[in-house]
């Protein structure tokens, strides 16, 4: 029996600080969906997309529309991967600056449908709402296939364990990991953008005729 192969799983982390509790979260993401994964005799290769390092490539690259070699190395991680992990520090009740600029920096076609696990982190858990509110609907439209579950981690989360009846951090951390396994667990290949067959009209028209 041929061994399925390997998942490669991009996660993109915004956090600005170091130690950074969105590079924390984005980490345990995706040591939770190895894990998961590796239950189900897969293999996952992992590429951490660090953008406080790219900040200025990112910025270059939107001024001049040139993107440096880190940058294009990052980007290709992303949109080649099979799925992607995707985490933001809340600003101003919303994604970050630098998260949503790399995002700008991809073609818009480039995430349709790809599986996508949303995060998010923050002082209080008020800002939790910016998953469904900010990330969510920016992931729909580049047509992206978002997970049901998103995870938000504010501070007073890091102290909880898993005995609250389904609403702690590591809680909903396996509940999302497990829906990503889910999807990528014995998915063919994710189409890459531009390779879908073109079909011109006159023959989706023909196509909807009655035959007689």
């Amino acid at each position: 029996m041929t061994a399925a192969a390997p998942v490669n799983l991009a996660v993109i982390s915004a956090g600005l600080g170091r130690p950074s509790s969105t590079r924390l979260l984005a980490d345990r993401l995706a040591e939770a969906v190895r894990q998961d994964l590796a239950g189900r005799d897969r293999e996952v290769l992992t590429r951490v997309v660090e953008l406080r390092e790219l900040a200025h490539p990112i910025a270059d690259n939107l001024v001049t529309g040139f993107p440096p070699s880190a940058l294009r190395e990052a980007v290709d991680a992303v949109t080649g991967a099979d799925a992607v992990i995707a985490v933001t520090p809340v600003f101003s009740a919303s994604y970050s600056g630098l998260f949503k600029s790399f995002l700008d920096v991809l073609d818009h076609t480039a995430l349709t449908g790809m599986p996508v696990l949303i995060g998010a982190t923050g002082g209080t858990a008020r800002h939790s709402l910016v998953l469904d509110h900010a990330l969510r609907p920016l992931f729909s439209y580049l047509r992206a296939v978002v997970l049901p579950t998103g995870v938000y981690a504010a501070t007073e989360d890091w102290g909880t364990a898993a005995t609250d009846g389904g609403s702690s951090l590591p809680t909903r951390i396996a509940r999302a990991a497990d829906e990503l396994a889910d999807l990528v667990d014995g998915r063919p290949a994710r189409a890459r953008a531009g390779t879908e067959e073109f079909l011109p009209f006159e023959q989706q028209l023909a196509a909807l005729r009655p035959q007689f």
